[in-house]
């Protein structure tokens, strides 16, 4: 199968995981400012980091729905949430329910980096971390964390090989 990796990213972490991925997998990469028609590709992989609790790719998406939603999607998102209910949670409120429960999800965990935000997303991340329950994550929103690590890519990669297996094996 004929595979392409699409990915929304602002702070660079969701493009740094997306060229891991194509170098890994041998898939173009498109950041979906510049990129293709993705109907001309049999699967996909979207990257997209979460700002504000929702995903950046979710325009992208509902845009492209019909030309997608008929693919198989392998779909990572980049946060300093781990997977689990609150992530799945931003996940759902960013793009359609029935797009949801056929795409593969991988939550990769991103890197945040004070000094190189906005000054607002450095601000609303201030405030977040004084109301932020969570003492470990209040630190995070606060100072900052790196959790970018290559090898988390590898599920997102096996899945895309056995897609391509699929176009060499047919």
């Amino acid at each position: 199968m004929n595979g392409a990796i699409f990915f929304s990213s602002k702070y660079g972490s969701t493009g740094e995981y997306a060229r891991w991925i194509s170098e890994a997998t041998g898939l173009p990469v498109f950041n979906i400012k510049d990129a293709p028609d993705p109907s001309k590709y049999d699967f996909l992989i979207l990257g997209s980091p979460i700002i504000y609790y929702k995903l950046s790719i979710h325009k992208w998406v509902k845009k492209h729905l019909k030309n997608i939603d008929n693919k198989p999607i392998i779909f990572f998102s980049v946060s300093g949430a781990p997977a689990g209910e609150k992530l799945d949670g931003w996940i759902a409120n960013s793009i359609p329910k029935y797009f949801i429960i056929h795409m593969n999800h991988v939550a990769l965990q991103g890197r945040q980096i004070p000094e190189q935000l906005t000054l607002y997303d450095r601000m609303m991340l201030k405030i977040a971390g004084m109301f932020n329950k969570d003492p470990k994550a209040s630190k995070e929103e606060s100072q900052g964390f790196d959790f970018m690590d290559k090898s988390t890519i590898q599920p997102i990669v096996e899945m895309a090989k056995e897609f391509i297996l699929i176009e060499t094996s047919a």
